[in-house]
């Protein structure tokens, strides 16, 4: 320990030659082996000023400090505050316990060829952040032990500080624990202390938020499972709370947990005010359009504001509902990025590293005196700065304490002095291709199905899904022809039903493996979305067929006639409203029934084993205002665009049609109106863009550019009728009161009488914040009053308020014109 050396200071004149650089010392060890010398102590005021005094008198160049008893152990001191640095995006699967052990084993491997000495892995990656109730189990916590041993025993740990997120069930609560380990030893479980628990996040569900212990109640412990840990390891319990570690090289290092870093209070404040260095946050932050920019931006200015290094991990793929963790991980030095994962990717593992200088951080802080003046406050307050310090001797960080092959040597990362790499955010357009695109492939891949069935009808919806699903088959594809042994290929001649050494010529190659297509057209159907189907099943390379579905319609509609003696018609032929509905439903559930029917068969027609997933193609605003039949195509087994809107959804296919070649024909789709194509065509009234006379946004009473408002402040904004009607009359001042009423009441009224169609609404990916659906994310009533008595009485008193002071407003002008 620190307080058995002895140190003097020695006063001489330095040789003109340089001093030949110390050899590096054996590794450290927590079973006894040595390390690095221990850090200097700081001399006090008075022993300062002699050697100041000393230096002055006799005119001395420079001055040099030894270790007396560092020398017969042949322990160097360090030369140098470099420290390398590894974090990760992992794919996890939740209760994947063997597949998750082997990532984390990768993500290892790969941080010790570049010489990293800590590795940083994503929140709850040793079981996977979304097991949701599972983490109710007694089985979620013992298989959690069992697989951080296995960790162990392959030497995971070996000569690698790492943090792995587990959950951990202390004192009779669960907690949702970071646990740092070290040449097979636990040296800190440290639990969170603020919990996500909103939107998608039940995390309170699960977990209790830590509370630490009064003040010097002492340092609480948590008895760890004997076996194997104290019968093969000797270890029986470990330090449990909200500590950081001070190595005995002086590298600190901090933990801050996902939802911390969004909190007002963030953790990483009062870590950097006690001189903690390195800030690590292991997370399960999930994609949200437009999302990323936000999260980057809190990590980069907690370390512009109070320095620091902070790196971050995320889970990055579908492990195994709606959501798709975006990975992105990084490492931010003092607001400069020096390390970026990437966003989207179909790979399992990614790891980067940074070779920082801790100098740089000391440097930083204390060269901003208002920093000093807090990081004092705060000691005082707390009793010192290393009141929450955790001691660790023989553990070190730093480089120059760990013995390193060549090759090791050469990986790893050079230190970036100055600048930074510049931030990639993807473009939300982008965001829409890609996120869906990774997500799909992870839950066809996992799901063990031979590909996709999608009813195609050359609209934008149905189009949109199969240009993400032709993005899908671009990133594959890309992925295996760089590595044909990977997992990516391997997965991709498993999914497709080829043998090794097989990996697609090009995306369209794998599409007809894997995609079928069908155009399901009636007597309604128009020959200009035949024919965009057609060229769009081309370009993606699908296996497409053109059907006509109006024998199973007339056959069904016979059957009802025969019944009930009555035979219904289209409104345009002088039937009811109900009448007109009823057909254009019969017509969508069909499709429905005839898309399972071919995704059960059509393997089996192409001489292949297996099943496919049917791709449901609704967007979020028509969810929202109900615009869709109740089962039909709908409801199929994933919606990769049940999140998106049909705005971003224009847009992205525009982007697709110029970023890939040979996908033309979305921009053409993209520009065309929407139309369900469900009633007889009017020619007179049919437009040639549109292809029929039945348009989405005539039928919906309102436009979608409306419905993004409406989606928006309903749910973001947590507005009711009242409030929306307040908040509208503001945004949308070119309308007269009455109007934005009548378009306020008419979109409650659409949202309430049609949302319990949301409460069967397919699995669908998520991505928009005013998501509608009922199942996770947008927890509301299915039955209402649908009159909404109170609450339209009240916008009809304001609207009448308002008429008043328009008219007034209209008179004053006449009288000034």
């Amino acid at each position: 320990k620190i307080e058995k050396h002895t140190y003097t200071l020695e006063v001489h004149t330095m040789p003109s030659t340089p001093t030949p650089r110390p050899t590096r010392s054996p590794r450290s060890s927590l079973s006894g082996g040595v390390g690095c010398a221990p850090p200097l102590p700081l001399l006090s005021p008075g022993a300062a000023a002699a050697a100041a005094a000393v230096s002055h008198s006799h005119s001395l160049p420079s001055a040099t400090i030894s270790a007396q008893s560092a020398a017969p152990l042949g322990l160097p001191l360090p030369t140098s505050s470099l420290v390398t640095l590894a974090t990760c995006n992992l794919n996890q699967w939740a209760l994947d316990f063997e597949g998750n052990f082997q990532r984390i084993l990768r993500s290892c491997q790969v941080a010790k060829s570049r010489g990293a000495t800590y590795r940083l892995g994503p929140e709850l990656e040793i079981c996977g952040y979304g097991c949701e109730d599972h983490f109710l189990e007694m089985d979620t916590f013992r298989h959690g032990w069992e697989t951080l041993a296995k960790l162990f025993a392959s030497g995971a740990t070996d000569d690698l500080m790492c943090d792995f997120g587990m959950p951990v069930l202390h004192g009779g609560v669960r907690y949702n624990c970071r646990v740092i380990c070290k040449d097979r030893r636990v040296l800190l479980v440290r639990p969170k202390c603020a919990l996500a628990d909103n939107g998608n996040y039940r995390e309170g569900r699960y977990f209790t938020a830590y509370r630490a212990p009064a003040k010097g109640s002492g340092m609480e412990t948590i008895l760890l499972p004997r076996e194997p840990f104290f019968t093969e390891y000797h270890q029986r319990s470990a330090p449990f709370g909200l500590h950081h570690l001070q190595c005995s090289d002086s590298a600190t290092l901090g933990c801050e947990s996902c939802e911390e870093l969004w909190t007002p209070q963030s953790t990483h404040i009062s870590l950097s005010l006690r001189g903690v260095e390195i800030l690590s946050n292991g997370s399960g932050s999930h994609h949200e359009l437009r999302k990323l920019q936000t999260r980057m931006e809190l990590m980069i200015n907690a370390t512009r504001k109070c320095g620091g290094v902070y790196l971050y991990a995320n889970q990055r793929g579908c492990d195994g509902g709606r959501t798709y963790y975006d990975g992105c991980a990084m490492i931010v030095v003092n607001g400069r990025i020096v390390a970026q994962a990437r966003q989207f990717d179909v790979r399992e593992v990614e790891v980067v590293c940074a070779t920082v200088d801790l100098e740089d951080v000391r440097s930083y802080r204390a060269s901003n005196p208002a920093f000093g003046i807090q990081a004092a406050r705060s000691a005082s307050e707390e009793g010192g700065t290393s009141a929450w310090a955790l001691s660790l001797e023989g553990v070190t960080l730093t480089n120059d304490c760990q013995k390193w092959s060549p090759e090791v040597e050469r990986q790893r990362p050079k230190v970036m002095t100055e600048g930074g790499l510049e931030l990639r955010v993807p473009t939300p357009e982008e965001e829409c291709c890609l996120g869906p695109a990774c997500w799909m492939w992870d839950f066809l891949r996992r799901s063990g199905a031979a590909g996709f069935f999608l009813p195609l009808s050359g609209g934008a919806d149905s189009s949109s899904v199969a240009a993400i699903v032709a993005v899908m088959c671009t990133l594959v594809t890309k992925a295996s022809r760089e590595d044909p042994d990977g997992d990516v290929a391997k997965e991709c001649r498993r999914v497709c039903r080829k043998d090794d050494p097989w990996v697609p010529s090009s995306p369209q190659e794998m599409a007809n493996c894997i995609l079928h297509t069908t155009f399901m057209g009636t007597e309604n159907s128009s020959e200009v979305t035949l024919s965009r189907a057609k060229r769009l099943g081309e370009a993606v390379g699908s296996y497409h067929q053109s059907i006509k579905i109006d024998l199973v319609v007339e056959a069904i509609l016979k059957v009802f006639q025969i019944t009930t003696g009555r035979v219904p018609k289209f409104s345009s032929r002088g039937g009811t409203t109900a009448e007109d509905l009823a057909l254009q439903n019969i017509q969508a559930r069909i499709r429905m029934v005839m898309a399972y029917l071919f995704a059960q068969l059509l393997p089996w027609v192409r001489g292949r084993s297996g099943f496919l997933l049917v791709l449901g193609s609704a967007n979020v605003d028509e969810g929202l205002r109900g615009y869709m039949t109740k089962y039909d195509c709908s409801s199929a087994d994933i919606n990769p665009i049940g999140g998106i809107s049909k705005q971003d959804l224009k847009r992205m296919l525009i982007h697709i049609s110029s970023e890939y070649p040979g996908f033309g024909v979305l921009a053409e789709i993209a520009n065309a109106p929407p139309t369900a194509e469900l009633r007889p065509i009017d020619s007179a009234a049919a437009t040639a863009e549109a292809g029929h006379s039945q348009t989405d946004e005539e039928d919906m009473g309102m436009t979608y550019e409306e419905l993004g408002y409406f989606g928006r402040l309903r749910k973001i904004s947590r507005c009711g009728p009242v409030s929306m009607f307040n908040k509208l009359l503001i945004m949308w001042s070119h309308l007269p009161s009455s109007e934005v009423a009548a378009k306020v009441k008419r979109f409650f009224y659409y949202y309430s009488v049609n949302r319990h169609k949301m409460t069967t609404i397919t699995p669908s990916y998520h991505a928009e914040a005013y998501s509608p659906d009922d199942n996770r994310f947008d927890l509301r009533q299915f039955l209402y009053n649908t009159r909404w008595t109170r609450q339209f009485a009240v916008i009809d008193e304001m609207v009448a308020r308002n008429v008043e002071v328009e008219d007034t407003a209209v008179l004053d002008k006449d009288k000034n014109d």
